[in-house]
């Protein structure tokens, strides 16, 4: 098992979304940099971004580049949401993940977090949230 957003947790989500075709084909359709703050974890603070666009999907540690999104939430709602506990339209909903910058952009990219789920899925497999 991986712990939750460990290096070994982003370097097997970097691998997997590198792997994926489906993000690979849809990075030539849609560009958008988004950012995924998560605080108060078991080591402090961590943040891991998502690059689409120009034919290329690539996940890592850091912040995006361009940056188009960015979210923040506590590693309370992150593990929530990561584990299914909460669902994640709920936790924007309740203020529990800030937003800011592109919702226009964030929207027009569904089909990309929609293929990144499945990715996520893979690894969720083999992740130990505690």
């Amino acid at each position: 098992m991986i712990r939750y957003l460990s290096l070994e947790w982003l370097d097997a989500l970097t691998a997997e979304v590198a792997a994926s075709t489906e993000l690979q084909t849809l990075a030539e359709q849609h560009t958008i940099g988004v950012t995924q703050v998560v605080t108060d974890g078991p080591e402090g603070s961590v943040s891991y971004h998502l690059q689409v666009g120009d034919g290329a999907a690539v996940f890592g540690a850091g912040a995006a580049y361009p940056e188009d999104v960015r979210m923040e939430q506590t590693w309370e709602t992150a593990t929530a949401v990561a584990t299914g506990a909460m669902n994640a339209q709920e936790a924007f909903i309740k203020g529990r993940i800030l937003l800011t910058g592109s919702q226009q952009k964030l929207m027009d990219a569904q089909p990309v977090f929609a293929a990144l789920d499945t990715v996520f899925r893979t690894v969720r497999e083999r992740t130990d949230y505690i």
